[in-house]
């Protein structure tokens, strides 16, 4: 039986008080979760300047360093003789969470925004880490056995909190991660390269693969590249023909069906980009991104005309027999009642309102690093990333870790299974891939032969670990690989 609940210690007033906060300070064998992303987004790079504010002990700092970035790190306890320079990008990483004082969590934030020149990178821990923090209640947070404090931020409210103190508009790069541009045109530019990354050139080594290169841009993009696109070799190798000249012969070259699809794909990626751009405050044409002004005079009557298109998405976002229709008429993914399921490879391949869906998500409250199957629910309206990390290797992969953001609250949750003892699992593998997957056929085979040895005749008990197995024994069969055989006999 439980005894009275205690009440939680009083919030020490001024700084008469304050928690140990050098012990939070970890020593890493490699770069932090949030120093990987920016890496990852390209907004760490050589030559850029840094600041690590809150090291700690100073490993991002000294990985950084070994990359080449011009970095410094500052720290209350580790490295206070460190004069607190501004620098084009900031790195606050892991502070807020140890600051007991919401006044001084607010101070810190704040002044970390003042010494950023282009970016602020803010993480935080989440409030699905509870389990791992051992402690009691104290002030609005955790006080360990250890006398340090955490305080635990829901992925939306780590990003409504940045952008309230700092005034700006703040995107979510990954659970727990959150960027502050100063530059509203480079959040935009961003924004750009998470729906539509830059083109990746063929390499030039003479005139002939240079046009090569070209055409196969044209084919992708459904449009001609203007030339402060193209990379500078394969521009000096251009350099001969006007652009009349070079727009003919790329036009005689390009196959006809592959322009018609890359200006379809592109004139649905510049309406996911508007209508995701509206979700965090729409700009002037001249703002967008050049790449995206680019596609928008090429295949739209005008940048009102594509808002308008976009603005037009975006209700159709909240229609749910819209949606639910979108879900239907894919061509890609496995619909069940609920939900529509699909593979990361094959996730441009769904109605561009389903892409939108999942993109909002992400820049409300993140999307995680490693996954393998989104899942969009229709009843409800949430967004789940899923975790497979074996799934071309395994027949039936056991799920990692879902991540998961309903959309009407934009709280988050994250759940691992790896300590489990009877895991959910997945069948029919090739229902998740576009149909065109070069591994479908080959899962597609192996579902066959499952159906035909009757293992899918009671699918209430296939869905775990020990249901299928108990099934494979009782229709005597076992997996090698990707193939179904006759289980061995115990006595042969």
């Amino acid at each position: 039986m439980e005894g009275p609940s205690k009440a939680p210690p009083p919030l020490p007033t001024g700084h008469s008080w304050s928690s140990d906060r050098r012990r939070t300070a970890i020593a890493r064998l490699r770069l932090s979760i949030p120093a990987r992303q920016a890496l990852g987004d390209r907004q760490l790079g050589e030559g850029r300047t840094v600041l690590d504010y809150g090291c700690g002990r100073g490993d991002d700092v000294a990985a950084l360093e070994r990359l080449g970035c011009a970095v410094t790190g500052w720290d209350p306890y580790y490295l206070n003789d460190t004069p607190t320079r501004p620098a084009e990008v900031v790195m606050l990483t892991y502070v807020l969470n140890v600051v007991e004082d919401p006044g001084e969590r607010r101070e810190t934030l704040r002044r970390a925004w003042d010494l950023a020149q282009d970016l602020l990178v803010v993480s935080a821990r989440l409030t699905w880490e509870r389990r791992k923090v051992k402690g009691e209640e104290f002030g609005d947070g955790i006080l360990t056995s250890r006398r340090t404090f955490q305080y635990l931020f829901g992925a939306g409210e780590l990003r409504a909190y940045v952008a309230e103190v700092t005034g700006a508009r703040a995107v979510s790069a990954a659970p727990g991660v959150v960027y502050a541009f100063k530059d509203n045109a480079a959040r935009m530019q961003y924004l750009a390269q998470r729906i539509v990354p830059d083109a990746d050139w063929l390499a030039s080594a003479d005139t002939a693969s240079a046009l090569a290169s070209v055409v196969d841009y044209v084919e992708r993009r459904g449009r001609q590249p203007r030339i402060d696109e193209v990379p500078r070799p394969t521009a000096e190798l251009l350099a001969q023909f006007t652009p009349g000249e070079l727009q003919r012969l790329t036009r005689d070259s390009a196959d006809a069906t592959k322009v018609s699809e890359g200006a379809k794909r592109s004139t649905l990626n510049t309406l996911l980009y508007l209508a995701v751009e509206l979700f965090n405050g729409r700009g002037p044409f001249s703002s967008l991104p050049h790449s995206v002004q680019l596609n928008v005079r090429a295949f739209f009557a005008s940048y009102k005309e594509a808002c308008r298109r976009a603005d037009r998405l975006l209700l159709k976002l909240r229609d749910d027999a819209y949606v639910r229709g979108a879900m239907n008429g894919s061509a890609t993914g496995k619909l069940t009642p609920t939900a529509l399921y699909v593979h990361r490879r094959a996730v441009d391949r769904i109605p561009v309102v389903l892409r939108l869906y999942e993109h909002c998500a992400s820049i409300a409250a993140g999307r995680p690093a490693s996954w393998t199957v989104l899942k969009l629910k229709h009843k409800g309206r949430a967004v789940s990333w899923l975790d497979y990390p074996e799934f071309d290797t395994d027949p039936h992969p056991r799920i990692h870790s879902s991540y998961t953001v309903d959309m009407r609250t934009l709280e988050s949750s994250r759940i691992f299974y790896e300590e489990s003892e009877n895991r959910p699992l997945l069948h029919r593998k090739h229902e998740f891939l576009a149909p065109d997957d070069p591994a479908g056929p080959r899962y597609r085979r192996l579902t066959e032969s499952e159906v035909n040895a009757g293992l899918y005749e009671h699918p209430h008990l296939i869905g775990t670990e020990r249901g299928w197995e108990a099934e494979l024994v009782r229709c005597g069969r076992e997996l090698r690989g990707h193939r179904l055989v006759r289980r061995r006999s115990v006595n042969s």
